[in-house]
């Protein structure tokens, strides 16, 4: 017996565009991480490969999002699996760097525990509502790339006190302070949002 199920009238498709570039940016994690630790992340070419792999996963990031509302393909799971796909690419970055010695740890720590809390948060209040990315989350997250993309670089070869150097490190610095401040608000916004819920529900209850 064949069962084929399809979508509610005006319900998007699960596998639209958008959907397939975060399944991507996930894909392209392992790939991105198999590169950068090869060599012990002492070889200018995989370096380079490293680079450009996490600068395409980076832009599918910004281009799914952008599909999904452009053409009416946002869905609960693209909702929640776009910012998991995003975590995982930083997290995985993070963790090479600091597992190569070319980021403190305390730094990758930070970071991966606000982005996992987040993501707690997400589904916590997921009966509830669906908390949407920020602007605040969003200039979070292009900062995070644009330093995690300077350290990826193979720019050792500057020296400890080139421009370069010096760049990336104030990146990273705004990048742990954005994250910190963002972290705060979704925590803010997700109590919020089950109080709300919690509330809705009692009111429907009481009707009943």
């Amino acid at each position: 017996m064949r069962i084929e199920v399809t979508p509610l009238p005006g319900s998007p498709p699960l596998l639209n565009a958008a959907n397939l570039l975060t399944l991507l940016r996930l894909a392209l994690v392992p790939v991105f991480i198999a590169f950068l630790l090869t060599h012990d992340g002492q070889h200018t070419g995989w370096r380079l490969a490293a680079t450009a792999v996490f600068a395409v996963a980076a832009l599918t990031d910004r281009f799914d999002g952008q599909i999904a509302r452009r053409r009416g393909l946002v869905t609960r799971f693209g909702t929640v699996a776009d910012p998991i796909a995003d975590k995982a690419l930083m997290g995985a970055a993070l963790i090479g760097l600091s597992a190569l010695g070319e980021l403190s740890w305390w730094v990758t720590i930070v970071i991966a525990v606000r982005e996992l809390g987040v993501t707690a948060l997400r589904f916590w209040v997921l009966r509830h509502g669906v908390i949407a990315a920020s602007r605040g989350g969003k200039l979070k997250t292009l900062v995070q790339s644009l330093a995690i993309g300077l350290y990826v670089l193979p720019l050792t070869a500057l020296g400890p006190d080139s421009v370069v150097d010096w760049t990336r490190w104030w990146l990273m610095a705004l990048a742990v302070a954005l994250t910190v401040i963002t972290g705060a608000d979704y925590v803010l916004r997700a109590l919020r949002l089950r109080a709300s819920g919690l509330a809705a529900a009692r009111t429907v209850s009481r009707a009943g």
